[in-house]
C-alpha cells in the first residue's frame, strides 16, 4: 500500500474535514438540511475512505469491531431512553416539549438528542457492513468473468 503516496497525502488531509462537516451536519440538522441519518454516512464515510487507503487492518486498530457492536445498538438506546424520558416527564413518547423548562427549548433538545443516536447508529452499521463485506475474499477465475 506504499505505492499510493497521492492517494495517502490527499486522505489524510481530507478525512480531518470529512470529519469536522459530519459533526457540522449532526449538530445544524434542526436548522437547516442535514441531521443524524447524513451525518452518521459522512462519518462512516471517512472511516471507509481511510480503509480503502491504508487498507482495512489498519482501519480495525482504529475503529475495532468490538467497538461497533457497542456503538450500534447505543444509538437505538439513546434514541429509546429520549422517547421514555418524554413519558416519564409527563408527555407523550418523543414529545420533546416536557424535555426542558420552556417548549422550544425542549423540542431543540429533543431533536438534538434522537439525530445523535441515528447519527451514531447509522455510523456504526456502515462502517460494520463495509468491514463484513471488505474482509471477504475470493479467488476469481478467468470462466467466472
Amino acid at each position: 500500500m506504499n505505492h499510493h503516496l497521492v492517494l495517502r497525502v490527499v486522505s489524510k488531509l481530507l478525512i480531518p474535514f470529512i470529519l469536522l462537516f459530519a459533526l457540522y451536519v449532526q449538530f445544524h440538522g434542526d436548522y437547516g438540511p442535514g441531521g443524524g441519518f447524513q451525518a452518521g454516512v459522512l462519518f462512516a464515510s471517512a472511516f471507509i475512505l481511510y480503509a480503502l487507503i491504508y487498507g482495512v487492518d489498519n482501519a480495525r486498530e482504529v475503529l475495532p469491531p468490538k467497538a461497533l457492536r457497542f456503538l450500534v445498538p447505543v444509538g437505538l438506546i439513546i434514541y429509546a431512553l429520549t422517547g421514555f424520558a418524554s413519558i416519564v416527564m409527563g408527555g407523550n413518547y418523543l414529545d420533546y416539549d416536557v424535555l426542558a423548562h420552556d417548549p422550544q427549548h425542549g423540542q431543540h433538545l429533543g431533536i438534538l438528542v434522537i439525530e445523535f443516536g441515528v447519527g451514531t447508529t447509522v455510523a456504526a452499521v456502515m462502517v460494520t457492513i463495509f468491514y463484513a463485506y471488505a474482509g471477504r475474499t475470493r479467488d476469481v477465475d478467468d470462466e467466472d468473468w
